[in-house]
């Protein structure tokens, strides 16, 4: 079954927010009950894998200003039939920063999100059933916004709030990495 790698990896993670333990829960179903799970094609929702990236210092953070949603946000995007989500959010982070430096820090998972995108042309309000990986990579190597965002920027992790305007999930991820 080419959903098994991701369901292993899936029931080795351990959340420890009960938002999170719900997400693992649904996330679970949604993968078993769907073959074509990493299709965007599939209108209900689809997997997406993303990449919470860091700097060498562990106090910035990269994110996108995604140009469709006009929100700060995380790198990362479809999975487009790939099953290999750590290959995904890592091609995504790359293709969407043109950063040559990224370092995958676990082959864990690191957080898990599921949310409604909204509406858009003719694409319907669909979810996007996230996993979420950490990487890290140098704070100085130069940018190149694509063209599905308007901008790039590391961001100190206590100003994250500001730019994300206090998005759960984002500053979820911020507190984890803090803990670690």
């Amino acid at each position: 079954m080419h959903r098994s790698p991701l369901l292993a990896q899936l029931d080795a993670y351990n959340p420890i927010n009960s938002e999170e333990i719900a997400f693992k829960k649904d996330m679970r179903c949604f993968i078993t009950e769907n073959e074509h799970c990493f299709e965007r094609t599939l209108s209900s929702g689809h997997i997406t894998g993303s990449a919470w990236v860091v700097n060498y210092s562990f106090s910035k953070a990269l994110l996108t200003h995604h140009s469709k949603l006009d929100r700060w946000l995380q790198l990362g995007g479809h999975a487009d039939g790939n099953t290999d989500i750590i290959a995904v959010a890592s091609k995504e982070a790359e293709e969407e920063s043109g950063l040559q430096s990224l370092e995958l820090v676990s082959k864990s998972i690191f957080d898990i999100d599921i949310h409604t995108i909204p509406a858009h042309k003719i694409e319907p309000e669909h979810l996007h059933y996230d996993i979420r990986f950490l990487f890290k990579a140098d704070e100085n190597e130069i940018l190149h916004v694509s063209s599905e965002s308007k901008s790039l920027k590391w961001i100190p992790l206590e100003q994250l709030s500001v730019y994300t305007r206090c998005n759960k999930s984002i500053l979820r991820m911020a507190d984890k990495y803090l803990e670690r």
